[in-house]
């Protein structure tokens, strides 16, 4: 094994579960996280010459695999089609894979689940931007200097992103269960 080959596998090892994760929350299905990953890896691989240090190797990846996640959205709804909200929906639906609380009383956790949908249909209407500062934030944890590395834009846009998304989900949460 050359040396580059040992190093991309250093890479693939150590940052693949963030990069599977990362696609996961924006795509919501196993299998099309696990391919956009793929093609993070790929890309890794081909543009690895060209890492600049400029940021740590963990943001570079992620800002790749953030963008390889949004580009697949973005061909899912450029062809007009709708796989992607039947399985947030349907059979495939992450919250599937959330750990169920423990509860006896099955309407409680039905309502958890029905909670949990109703997030993911309000987060996927976001525009992108403020999606992924919000997941990046909340979800993720990392700091606002963190966020405007990986989406190579300033702390006061990262800011705004994150408080618009905040008031358009409670807006659109509001509005459900005031409806429901």
């Amino acid at each position: 094994m050359t040396p580059r080959e040992e190093q991309l596998r250093d890479i693939v090892e150590e940052h693949q579960e963030m990069v599977l994760n990362t696609c996961y929350r924006f795509v919501f299905n196993r299998e099309d996280a696990e391919d956009i990953a793929q093609d993070v890896f790929i890309e890794v691989h081909r543009s690895l010459d060209r890492f600049r240090e400029d940021s740590k190797l963990s943001t570079w990846i992620y800002r790749i695999a953030v963008t390889k996640s949004l580009d697949h959205l973005r061909r899912l709804k450029r062809k007009k089609r709708f796989s992607s909200l039947k399985r947030m929906i349907g059979a495939e639906d992450p919250a599937i894979n959330i750990a169920a609380p423990s509860r006896d009383n099955p309407e409680e956790a039905l309502e958890d689940k029905e909670r949990i949908q109703v997030l993911q249909v309000a987060l996927e209407s976001l525009p992108d931007s403020q999606k992924t500062a919000f997941l990046l934030s909340k979800q993720d944890g990392y700091s606002n200097q963190e966020i405007a590395d990986i989406m190579e834009t300033s702390v006061s846009a990262v800011e705004s992103l994150v408080h618009r998304a905040k008031k358009k989900l409670q807006e659109l949460l509001e509005d459900y269960y005031r409806r429901h």
